[in-house]
């Protein structure tokens, strides 16, 4: 067991990977598999691996968004240099030197009934695994997780990494009663190191800021980044400075493709010296290589603090050090945090109310303490394991009441152990990338008349056109007529378009507030 912390953009990613690959060589292990907490970053992170190591085929990445066709290979490119087929059983045996994969995928594996699931299992056994940004570990399954971790070491001649800059306080030396156990950390000097990469100056505004006050503040700066805790927030914010210039906005509510557009402008805009002011929810957190003078963050927890300040000054090009500010939003603006980040907000309060500096790593270690002590040692392992009077409380609890007769509900587990809770459901928009031909009407005619058997690379092709919205929300589009079901009667809801465009904005995305919306120039007949 070992842990790299290191500050965000000081260059983990590639020294995790280098340190995995010595380290493999030299005790023959047989691949190195790195674990992302966010799809949005798999795709960067491959292309990062693939560029260093010089060679496409070593690196496999693989995700929920990936759909490699049908599964009987009657798929036409099957048998082509990276085919369907050949992709499909790659992914599921993780048949590559070096897997770029997501918590998600990793750890409900482990935990899976599903063959199709199990056949990673041999293949993580005798490799390196790198756990990027371990301080994202659900509270609901964390002991769960540490247990698999600490047996995939202990019993399967695993190797296993914790990488982040706010490590979180899971060992038995940090406080954690059952954690890890002689987990050795790579960094040289851990302290020092944040020290001497020290960038930015991190201040919390005492008062709450209103939506008007924070616009301003924006306004005042040529170039600036706020993050915020939800897309409502995000899309409020963007709405105030929306004619200024440089006026940018980012959140789930663009599509994969879209975001990644306005990424890559973004990044270009900002490198040219031009004015960007941009809103956005924690997704420029993971793994975004932005860096602006000014950063304001809406109250949250330490780790997603320190998360934003890594895109403050990142690369040290300063003559002074960036500046960070936390701010708290009015109550009766509708912008506190979300249920399931509220604890983790007033937890880092009142640790900030203790400790000077937010970064500092005794100030990180006891803000996970308390999170981890306000929880209890139940709530670490919640997920019921089964249904109705008979459900017992918690995956370990589970285990060791049927150990004895070796009965495992391996179903009951695997329908329990769930990495996102997320009642989230697709909608497919019709976002067309400037210079490009429009492509989603083209799937979707494809898909419209497809064999039901042949749909798998249409499903896969739309996957960047996808926005994630809540099952009420996609029920008043459909009911409003904005959005319509494709093929129901074979697939549920499972294709569900958007009709009426103009609720997906170039600007903020899909907009479902308001599902029978008509700009005025599409409404004149």
């Amino acid at each position: 067991m070992f842990s790299l912390t290191v500050p965000t953009g000081g260059g983990k990613t590639l020294s995790s990977l280098a340190f995995a690959l010595d380290h493999a060589v030299r005790h023959g292990l047989r691949r190195v598999i790195y674990v992302i907490p966010f799809t949005s970053v798999v795709e960067q992170t491959a292309a990062v691996f693939r560029d260093a190591l010089g060679s496409d085929d070593a690196v496999l990445e693989h995700h929920s968004g990936f759909d490699f066709g049908p599964a009987d290979g009657s798929a036409p490119d099957d048998e082509g240099k990276d085919g369907a087929r050949k992709l499909r059983l790659a992914a599921e045996n993780w048949d590559r030197p070096v897997v770029v994969t997501t918590a998600v995928q990793f750890f409900e594996s482990l935990f899976s009934n599903r063959p199709s699931a199990c056949r990673k299992l041999h293949a993580i056994a005798g490799s390196v695994v790198i756990l990027d940004e371990a301080q994202t570990l659900p509270l609901k399954v964390l002991r769960p997780c540490l247990e698999a971790l600490r047996e995939l070491a202990r019993g399967y001649r695993s190797s296993v990494v914790l990488c982040t800059a706010t490590q979180p306080a899971v060992t038995t030396d940090a406080g954690f009663r059952g954690g890890l156990d002689r987990v050795r950390e790579l960094a040289p000097d851990p302290p020092d190191l944040y020290r001497r990469l020290k960038r930015v100056t991190v201040s919390t505004i005492a008062e709450p800021v209103s939506d008007e006050a924070l616009a301003e503040r924006l306004l005042n700066e040529p170039q600036a980044l706020c993050i915020v805790n939800s897309r409502r927030h995000a899309r409020d914010l963007h709405r105030r400075i929306a004619v200024a210039e440089g006026a940018r906005h980012l959140s789930t509510c663009l599509c994969a493709k879209h975001r990644r557009a306005e990424l890559a402008a973004i990044r270009q805009d900002i490198k040219d010296g031009k004015t960007v002011r941009l809103v956005s929810t924690s997704l420029v957190e993971a793994g975004v290589d932005f860096s602006f003078p000014v950063v304001y963050r809406a109250m949250a927890g330490l780790d997603s603090i320190a998360q934003a300040a890594g895109r403050c000054n990142r690369n040290g090009e300063l003559p002074e050090l960036g500046r960070v500010f936390v701010f708290d939003s009015p109550e009766d603006e509708g912008h506190r945090p979300p249920v399931e980040l509220a604890l983790f907000a007033q937890t880092a309060a009142s640790v900030l109310r203790a400790h000077d500096d937010p970064l500092a790593l005794d100030t990180l270690r006891a803000y996970f303490r308390q999170v981890y002590w306000l929880r209890g040692d139940e709530d670490l392992d919640a997920a019921p394991v089964g249904e109705g009077p008979d459900a017992i409380r918690g995956i370990l609890n589970a285990l060791r009441l049927h150990r004895r007769k070796h009965d495992f509900p391996f179903a009951d587990i695997a329908k329990a152990f769930r990495i996102i809770e997320s009642p989230l459901v697709p909608v497919i928009v019709p976002y067309r990338p400037a210079g490009e031909p429009d492509a989603v009407p083209r799937l979707l005619d494809a898909l419209r008349h497809a064999p039901a058997d042949k749909t798998g690379g249409i499903a896969r092709a739309l996957q960047p056109y996808l926005v994630q919205v809540p099952r009420s929300a996609r029920a008043g589009l459909l009911k409003a007529g904005a959005a319509e079901c494709i093929r129901s009667g074979e697939f549920g809801d499972q294709f569900v378009a958007l009709v009426n465009g103009d609720l997906y904005h170039p600007d903020v995305g899909l907009d479902w507030e308001d599902p029978t919306f008509r700009r005025f120039e599409t409404s004149i007949f």
